[in-house]
């Protein structure tokens, strides 16, 4: 969207990020469905010229901080990427997996696939990923935002007991994910 102000304009550029599930569905309460999240982002990291710098799974969202190195294809093309493996590895999951919400889930991202168009079968995440740039923006005060999300939802008392994002890296401990510490 041309004038969009979320609108990646630098490619390469430090980007505070929201990629948000439709219908903002609580899809990330079980492990194995924020698992796909980490092994992917892991598997950026190492392979596809991901720097992230913080991270946050929630159970309807995820936060990310960092941006693609110059030798990668851009932000634009890895968040393309990301949202479209993770996407068919999350269907997969619930296929698989045990999943009381199994025909609702199923049938809300084969719903949003159909209406909107955008998606073959199933459509996991929402258009846009909310991208902020952090050209004149502190970036430590959107990680802190990040890493204090579980402690507004209740999930913990302090941001480096939540499992399931960069808090931990950032107090000198090693977290789930590789990340470049501000």
């Amino acid at each position: 969207m041309s004038g969009d102000r979320y609108e990646i304009q630098d490619q390469f550029g430090y980007y505070f990020l929201t990629l948000t599930v439709v219908y903002w569905i609580d899809i990330f309460t079980r492990s194995q469905y924020r698992d796909v999240i980490v092994d992917s982002l892991n598997y950026c990291v190492k392979q596809k010229y991901l720097e992230l710098n913080a991270w946050v799974i929630m159970s309807n969202h995820i936060h990310l901080v960092g941006r693609v190195k110059e030798e990668g294809t851009g932000m634009s093309n890895f968040l393309r990427d990301f949202k479209k493996f993770t996407s068919k590895r999350i269907v997969e999951c619930i296929k698989e997996t045990p999943e009381s919400r199994k025909d609702w889930l199923l049938d809300k991202f084969n719903w949003e696939a159909r209406r909107s168009r955008r998606a073959e079968h199933y459509k996991v995440w929402k258009d846009g990923n909310h991208a902020v740039s952090l050209k004149e923006i502190d970036a430590l005060s959107k990680i802190n935002y990040i890493h204090l999300n579980p402690v507004r939802a209740h999930l913990v008392n302090t941001p480096e007991h939540y499992l399931y994002s960069s808090a931990l890296d950032y107090v000198g401990k090693k977290g789930l994910v590789e990340v470049v510490v501000l």
